[in-house]
This record gives structure tokens, C-alpha cells and sequence, in this order.
């Protein structure tokens, strides 16, 4: 008996002894990773080879970036982390973009990249690049794992923290060497990191502040980010806008956290913002901010910004707070927590006469276009899109006229529905932010409305959706110029167009070309039929909308302006 036990004991130390390669893939399951994306090369090699076993959907794009892209869509459509690989060197490189995309937005993420053998470092290796270097100032944490017995640890840790608090990538730097080495495994450790804390709970006596200056209050606004997103809280965002009859109104990010077809949906304010939300937040008394930054596109010129508004600005990060504005009443927590405690101490106020004016400002300076042109409009086919999706499609976007046409005239009514590139404002992310989106959520309709200058820095990826069979549908607003950079330069430069326009592919046969449906739209009358066939296909389906190429996106707040000081309302009040 006592051989045998020994025997037995013998063995299973030595099970549990584990190349890193294979401890990395076993972490990664143990944090419920059952999707990644990514390239292979040839300092990953361990970690590819031991991935070929494991039960994990592996999605290769046709780049690094893409490939980033996606993973940062997949964590913003499940609200899990993103999990993506690239090899050292140029292939890590590659993933900054994508990187610095999610660390604006706070998207959790977890970047694994190869590294040159240890003994290597330092010594211009073939394919090295100071991975870590390099992006230490695009992720919320970033490092190299030089023994194998800190891997399991290291990769716990990186999920820990691009979860929690305001979430946010993280690398792990991976020398090929330690990949190879093995150790003993050890079980899954508790996460104690010294000098991480995170403040879920708020102040009770900042919230019953807040709660008091809201009861006061005669003319609120509630100013809504991405945070509320995050932190799964729409659900006590409405309970508190409910409970107290507040106006809502949304940063692009926060699009989806109301419903915009409520009445107290005030939209998206900002620069290309609806007039009644900017005028709302510029003559309210008090400003309630959740989980928003201030960002330089909401605030305008800031000195003026919200003037006669006492301001509440709750955050789960403190280094946000005051930071931009200065705020009165700082409430330092989770969004969710918080929305849900505030509800309990807030009352009712019928704030007739402000909802009165809104309402005014409203019929006034809706969002409009001229339909009475026979010219396909960008604003008429994302209102027909919206139509025949019943508001209920998850909508990707690139960069520049076609993110703004779609934040206007799509009425988001759930959150997680719209995924587009906000703060770093990143060409080229629809289509693979699209894949990233369509796998994250099988069932769901995912549309990409897309410029066609955001459409050619990643089209290749089109070709990832055609192997994976993605029924993702790409509407391009084709008007041939970098139509955002195009509106500037005939506003402020005269209509000197320089270098924003470039001769474009036949997009319908690029997409046959990679295997996709393609199709042309230069008909007004032919958009309606476009999209209903669009949205039938099975598979991935790229619709090229030939929009009227000088359209601007109206109102627009110039620089260095207030954000009540905006241009084109004469316009869109002539088309009332």
C-alpha cells in the first residue's frame, strides 16, 4: 500500500510539472477564455503548438491590427476581456493602434506577445522590439515574464487587471525560452496586488449630496459616458432618470445606455451633438456626469462650458475626476452601485417648464437632411437601416462622417449596440471591430457603417469573414474623399481639397473577389431593396452606397468654440 501510494504521489508531481506554453493555455481557460485572436509567427510557436489541443475558437485575421480590433470589439459586445496574440517584433508593433484604441475607450484586453529568447534582449535579435517600451503609454499595464514559474500568476493578474476599476489593456511580454521551460503548475493563488486598489463603493455622504442637489434642481441634465456601459448599470441609469424625470443625454460611447426613443433622450451632445442637448447642458443648474471624461468633443471650449451648472461627477477612476472640469460634488465608484443608491434618495419633479423648452429646442433643430433630392443621402440610408432593423442591430462604425451620420439618425435603445472607435477615433476599425462583434454575438444582426477611406485600411479582413462565414452586413458611404477631413477644408481652408480624396476601388468587386456578396447603389429608389436583400444573406455581404460626395454632418461645434456656438442650424431649421 505504502508503494503504491508513493508511486501514485511520484506521478501526479510529475503531471503537474508543465512547459510555460501549456500553463499559458491553461490559465487562459481557467479565466474562461474560449475565444482569441490573432497571428502566429515564430517566437510563439510553443504557445500555437500547444493552442492546436486546447478548446478555444482561434480566429486568425489578415493583420496584427485587425486582429486587435476584433478583440477589442468581441470585449465590447460580451463585456468579456478580449484576448489577442502576435509574434515579437513587427508583430507586436503592429497591435499599438489597436491597443491605443481600447486603452481611450477602457476596453478590457489582453494582449500575449512573443519575445526573443531571454539572454537575446538588448542585443537587436532578429524580429526584437522593446515590446514593453513601446507600449507602456497605450496600455494600463504592461510587462515581461523572464521565469516560468511567474506565468500562471502574470496572466491572472493581467485579467484582473483589465477588468477591473476602469478597465483597460495589458501585455504580457513572452520570451520564447520561458514558453519553453516548465515548472510545477500551481493552482489557481489569490489576487493580492499590492498598490491596486479599486473603490467599487461610493461615499454615502457624496451620494446624499448628490441626491439633495438633484431634488433642488430645477433644470438637470444627466451626462452619460461609456461608464455606464461598462459597468452593466442602464438598468439603474433609467430607474434614476425615471424616479427623478431627468433629461438624458449621451457622449458617442454612451449611445445605447437610454433608449433613445424615450422623450427625456436628449441624444448625443458634443461637437457633432443634437443642438437641444448642447443648449440644455449650457442653460442647466446642475450637470449630472456618469461615467463620462469630459472629453475635449463634449466640452467645447471649456472655460464656458455648462456656466451656470453646479456639477456631479461619478467615476470609478478618481484620476478622471476634476481632471477636464471642475466638479462640486465628486462621487468616486462604481457606476452600478451608485445609479442604484442614488435612485433610493431622489424625487420626483415634474420640472415642467424645462421640459417645455427641450421640447422646443427639439421641434426646432431635430436632425435633418434635404430628401428632396434624388442624390442617395449617407443620413436616408442609416435611417432605412435603422427602419428595417427595427433599432435593433448591433452597429459598427469606421472614423469621421460615417460614425457621425450613424450616431444621429440610428436610435440606439440597448447598451453594447453600438461599437466604434471614440477617443483615438481609429481608421480602419468597422469592418474588423465587425468580426470581433458578429463572434461575440452570433444571433445578433451586426451592420459596419463604414466611409470608404476607413473601409480601405482594413478591407483585407473581409476575407476573415468570408472563412469564418460572418454574416456581418458593411454598408459603405462612399462619397470618394476622407469626407470628415473634406468638411474641414471646405469650411476652414477654402475648399482647398488637398490630399483627402483618393481613387477608390470597385468595392462590389473586391468583395466578390475575396468571396463575399457585393453590391452597387447609386439609386435613391434602389436603397430600400439594397438593404432588405443585405440583411438576408447568410454570409458576408458589402453594399456600396455612391452618397451625395459633399454632404456635411450638421450641427457642428467649431473649435475652440462653446458647444452652444454651433454652425448649420440655419440649415437644419430652412429643411423644417
Amino acid at each position: 500500500m505504502k508503494t503504491k501510494s508513493r508511486a501514485s504521489a511520484r506521478s501526479a508531481g510529475q503531471s503537474s510539472i508543465k512547459a510555460g506554453a501549456q500553463i499559458i493555455v491553461d490559465t487562459l481557460i481557467e479565466q474562461g477564455v474560449d475565444t482569441m485572436f490573432g497571428y502566429t509567427g515564430g517566437v510563439v510557436l510553443p504557445l500555437f503548438d500547444r493552442l492546436y489541443d486546447a478548446p478555444i475558437n482561434f480566429i486568425i485575421p489578415r493583420h496584427e491590427q485587425g486582429g486587435c480590433h476584433m478583440a477589442d470589439a468581441y470585449a465590447r459586445a460580451s463585456g468579456k476581456v478580449g484576448v489577442v496574440v502576435a509574434t515579437s517584433g513587427p508583430g507586436a508593433c503592429n497591435l499599438v493602434t489597436g491597443l491605443a484604441t481600447a486603452m481611450m475607450d477602457s476596453v478590457p484586453l489582453v494582449a500575449l506577445t512573443g519575445q526573443v529568447r531571454t539572454e537575446l534582449i538588448g542585443n537587436d535579435a532578429f524580429q526584437e522590439a522593446d515590446t514593453t517600451g513601446i507600449t507602456r503609454p497605450v496600455t494600463k499595464y504592461n510587462g515581461i515574464v523572464k521565469d516560468v514559474k511567474d506565468l500562471a500568476r502574470t496572466v491572472r493578474e493581467a485579467f484582473h487587471i483589465a477588468s477591473t476599476g476602469r478597465p483597460g489593456p495589458v501585455l504580457i511580454d513572452l520570451p520564447v525560452d520561458v514558453e519553453v521551460n516548465k515548472c510545477a503548475a500551481d493552482g489557481k493563488a489569490d489576487m493580492r496586488l499590492p498598490g491596486y486598489r479599486v473603490r467599487a463603493k461610493g461615499h454615502s455622504r457624496q451620494i446624499s449630496m448628490a441626491a439633495r442637489a438633484i431634488n433642488k434642481s430645477k433644470q438637470p441634465v444627466l451626462y452619460v459616458g461609456g461608464g455606464v456601459i461598462i459597468s452593466n448599470a442602464a438598468e439603474e441609469l433609467r430607474a434614476l432618470a425615471e424616479t427623478a424625470h431627468l433629461p438624458v443625454t449621451m457622449t458617442l460611447l454612451g449611445l445605447g445606455s437610454y433608449d433613445q426613443r424615450k422623450p427625456e433622450s436628449l441624444d448625443m451632445l458634443g461637437m457633432h451633438g443634437s443642438a437641444y442637448a448642447n443648449y440644455a447642458v449650457q442653460e442647466c443648474d446642475l450637470l449630472i456626469a456618469v461615467g463620462a471624461r469630459f472629453d475635449d468633443r463634449v466640452t467645447g471650449k471649456v472655460a464656458t462650458f455648462a456656466p451656470n451648472a453646479k456639477i456631479i461627477h461619478v467615476d470609478i477612476d478618481p484620476s478622471s475626476i476634476s481632471k477636464n472640469v471642475s466638479v462640486d460634488i465628486p462621487v468616486v465608484g462604481d457606476a452600478k452601485t451608485i445609479l442604484g443608491q442614488l435612485a433610493k434618495e431622489v424625487e420626483y419633479q415634474e420640472r415642467k417648464e424645462w421640459f417645455a423648452k427641450i421640447a422646443q429646442w427639439k421641434k426646432k433643430f431635430a436632425f435633418r437632411y434635404d430628401q428632396s433630392t434624388s442624390a442617395v443621402k449617407p443620413q436616408y440610408v442609416i435611417e432605412e437601416l435603422c427602419r428595417q432593423t427595427k433599432n435593433e442591430a448591433i452597429v459598427t462604425t469606421g472614423v469621421g462622417q460615417n460614425q457621425m451620420w450613424a450616431a444621429q439618425f440610428y436610435k440606439f435603445v440597448k447598451p453594447r449596440q453600438l461599437i466604434s472607435s471614440g477617443g483615438l477615433g481609429t481608421m480602419g476599425y468597422g469592418l474588423p471591430a465587425a468580426i470581433g462583434t458578429q463572434i461575440a454575438k452570433p444571433e445578433a444582426t451586426v451592420v459596419d457603417i463604414d466611409g470608404d477611406h476607413s473601409f480601405n485600411m482594413t478591407m483585407t479582413e473581409l476575407a476573415t469573414a468570408v472563412e469564418h462565414n460572418l454574416p456581418i452586413n458593411v454598408c459603405i458611404l462612399n462619397n470618394g474623399y476622407m469626407g470628415m477631413v473634406r468638411q474641414w477644408q471646405e469650411l476652414f481652408y477654402g475648399k482647398r481639397y488637398s490630399k483627402s480624396y483618393v481613387k477608390n476601388p470597385q468595392y462590389e468587386a473586391v468583395a466578390k473577389a475575396l468571396g463575399a456578396v457585393g453590391m452597387t447603389v447609386d439609386k435613391k429608389a434602389d436603397v430600400p431593396g439594397a438593404i432588405k436583400q443585405m440583411l438576408k444573406e447568410k454570409g458576408p455581404c458589402v453594399v456600396d452606397f455612391r452618397v451625395e460626395r459633399e454632404e456635411n454632418v450638421w450641427p457642428m461645434v467649431p473649435a475652440g468654440k462653446s458647444i452652444n456656438e454651433m454652425d448649420g442650424l440655419d440649415i437644419l431649421e430652412s429643411m423644417a
